[in-house]
């Protein structure tokens, strides 16, 4: 069992930045898959960013690259996700997610089903 505790969302203007926190309770972290997705109001749950186990490889949506960078620290047990130039589209609950010794192929896992473990949420609302 792998217990989740997301932070740092909130409200934001368009422009603003926020940095999501998700701390994992496992003592195998290192090698657990982590990602970070999003769900708005009517729509399904879908894919922001994720690495691989190590971190040196990033996976993103199309929709956040260049504006997203998620980053984790093993030693933490901790996944972050620094959200700079929001826009109002990017309002949505965000959750962290994870599946202990899922390797994704040496890459990222994209796909919510691939994921056993997720967080509460956390809300971002971001207005123009």
């Amino acid at each position: 069992q792998v217990q989740l505790e997301e932070s740092g969302g909130g409200m934001a203007l368009a422009g603003d930045s926020l940095r999501l926190s998700c701390v994992a309770s496992t003592r195998t972290f290192s090698t657990t898959a982590m990602g970070w997705f999003r769900q708005a109001p009517g729509r399904e749950r879908e894919f922001v960013a994720t690495s691989n186990w190590s971190g040196v490889k990033e996976y993103y949506a199309d929709a956040v690259k260049g504006r997203f960078t998620f980053s984790r620290d093993n030693g933490k047990n901790t996944i972050y996700l620094q959200m700079n130039s929001l826009k109002p589209e990017d309002t949505a609950v965000y959750y962290c997610a994870a599946d202990p010794y899922n390797y994704c192929s040496g890459g990222g896992c994209t796909v919510p089903g691939e994921y056993k473990y997720w967080g509460q949420g956390t809300q971002v609302a971001v207005s123009s």
